[in-house]
C-alpha cells in the first residue's frame, strides 16, 4: 500500500491539500501565536516582578533603620476601659465574658462563642491604634465553624 497523491482523484487530492492546509493554520494560529503571547506576557510579569524586588532591596535597609513603630494611645484610659471599648465597637461586645488584671500593664480577656475573623481584626486594631499586643492566647473551638473561645493575655507595650 503505498500513498502517492497521484493516485487520488482529483476530489480527495483536494481535501488532502485542504486538509492539510487547515492542519498547519490550525497550528500556528491554535498552539504556536498563543504560546508566543503568553511567554511574552510571561517575560514582562518577570521584568515587572525583578524591578519591585530592586525597589524593594534599595528601600529596603532605609526601613530596617527606622525601627518598628509602635502606637501609643492617646488617652490616659486603663487598659480594660480601652480593651472593652474596641470589644463592643467591633461587634465583640457580647462575647467578652471576663476581663481581669494580670500585672503592670497586662489584662487576661475572655472571649466566648466569638467569631473568629472579627476577633483577629480587633486584635489587629488593639496593636494598631493603641499599641496593645498579644502576650498570648489560647483558642478553641466552639461548636460552630468560624467560632472560637478564646483566652487572652494582652500587655500594652
Amino acid at each position: 500500500m503505498k500513498f502517492s497523491l497521484e493516485t487520488l482523484n482529483e476530489r480527495e487530492r483536494r481535501m488532502v491539500l485542504f486538509g492539510g492546509i487547515a492542519a498547519a493554520l490550525l497550528l500556528i494560529f491554535g498552539v504556536l501565536l498563543p504560546l508566543g503571547t503568553s511567554v511574552s506576557k510571561a517575560q514582562e510579569r518577570i521584568g515587572k516582578k525583578q524591578a519591585d524586588l530592586a525597589w524593594m532591596q534599595a528601600v529596603g535597609p532605609e526601613l530596617a533603620s527606622a525601627g518598628p513603630t509602635i502606637a501609643r494611645p492617646s488617652t490616659t484610659e486603663s487598659l480594660l476601659v480601652v480593651v472593652d471599648r474596641a470589644a463592643r465597637e467591633s461587634g465583640l461586645g457580647g462575647s467578652l465574658t471576663s476581663s481581669e488584671p494580670q500585672g503592670p500593664g497586662q489584662l487576661r480577656v475572655r472571649l466566648e462563642k466569638a467569631p473568629f475573623d472579627i476577633m483577629i481584626g480587633w486584635l489587629a486594631r488593639l496593636a494598631d491604634q493603641n499599641g496593645i499586643s498579644v502576650e498570648s492566647a489560647n483558642i478553641d473551638r466552639a461548636g460552630t465553624p468560624g467560632v472560637v473561645t478564646a483566652s487572652i493575655v494582652l500587655r500594652l507595650k
